[in-house]
């Protein structure tokens, strides 16, 4: 039996992609090298190995937008993970791209999360010296956290797909803002957009923050009332606008993954309002405040408590205040809340009544 044959085999089909595709084979490969895998391509192997690690296990329990949500059917980091993952790689398809390495940037992208989503990143953000950012931390997190502080070996081209897929708030299809981005990463970094905006919709009408009839109307129109219609609206527009990656059209000598500009416009608007609606009102709700509290509590607490941290923990940290950064970033909201319980006791009842 020739194992190697089938990853020759998958190789093989590679070539088929676009010309503008990344290949598997033509990979700047790994820091520390590798054997190749006998049945995968190099970005497969990627995508199981970050499949299996604690961090992404955590995210089920990671917020999305709500902090700590009770009900079934809100997003959570991990549900977030998945939907990416699965527009990235429809998008990829459709555009005759690498779907193994969209997939496998997809399912790495968040890993380096906060507990309480970006309310915790803000915070940590204000406290750490230079700074946090969840994309630098995910990039920590498969090259030095994880493995007992082995880290993963990921292929330069998801480490750096991972490192670049954030987005600021406001305009966010300037073509230079992704100079040098494979075309994988360029469908992540939209990807993770789209499902965002489509699923936190709904998330915020579910918790009765908006109403369907609050949202642009603009938007409505064009991206329809239901989540399958606004995935399907601004999936179709990103594949048409899109289409020279494909190396189909005359024209195509340096494509980018883009929306037309109608719809561009259309986003970016609807990208505001939640931000003014729904993500930073979310930060001055009761949870939402507790949870700023509870995240600056709990780094402060590791810097003057480092041995509070368990003696387990991969210890990769230059200076305190990154180890205790570590530590939290780790956490699941649950997790982060019973700790904040047991330094203070019953301080956040109040907030997360029926959560303790």
């Amino acid at each position: 039996m020739n194992l190697d044959g089938v990853r020759n085999r998958l190789e093989a089909r590679e070539r088929c992609l676009s010309p503008f595709a990344m290949r598997s084979y033509d990979s700047a490969g790994r820091a520390v090298p590798e054997d190749p895998s006998p049945f995968r391509t190099e970005f497969q192997r990627d995508r199981d190995r970050i499949i299996h690690t604690n961090s992404f296990r955590r995210l089920k329990h990671k917020s999305q937008v709500f902090v700590a949500p009770i009900g079934d059917h809100y997003v959570t980091r991990l549900t977030h993970t998945l939907e990416v993952a699965q527009i990235g790689r429809t998008i990829a398809r459709a555009l005759n791209l690498n779907e193994d390495l969209v997939e496998a940037i997809g399912m790495g992208h968040d890993l380096g999360h906060t507990p309480f989503g970006h309310l915790g990143e803000r915070v940590l953000n204000g406290l750490m010296p230079g700074g946090f950012h969840h994309s630098r931390h995910s990039v920590r997190i498969v090259e030095r956290l994880e493995k007992d502080g082995r880290g993963l070996n990921l292929t330069r081209e998801v480490v750096e797909g991972i490192r670049r897929h954030s987005k600021p708030q406001g305009t966010f299809l300037d073509p230079a803002a992704v100079d040098g981005m494979s075309l994988e990463a360029q469908i992540i970094r939209l990807s993770d957009a789209m499902a965002y905006l489509a699923h936190d919709i709904d998330d915020a009408i579910r918790a009765g923050v908006i109403g369907i009839e609050d949202l642009p109307a603009e938007a409505v129109l064009r991206l329809g009332r239901r989540h399958s219609e606004r995935v399907n609206a601004l999936v179709t527009d990103i594949i048409e606008a899109s289409w020279s990656a494909t190396g189909e059209a005359s024209e195509a000598e340096n494509p980018v993954i883009t929306m037309s500009a109608e719809l561009g416009e259309i986003v970016t608007g609807l990208r505001d309002w939640m931000f003014q609606k729904v993500y930073l009102p979310i930060g001055e709700s009761p949870s939402g405040r507790a949870a700023i509290e509870i995240v600056g509590l709990l780094y402060n607490h590791y810097i003057e408590h480092p041995e509070a941290i368990p003696a387990d923990f991969p210890r990769v940290a230059d200076t305190p205040e990154r180890l205790a950064a570590d530590m939290v970033c780790g956490m699941t909201d649950g997790f982060a809340l019973a700790q904040a319980e047991s330094i203070r006791p019953g301080a956040f009842a109040d907030a997360f009544s029926g959560r303790l």
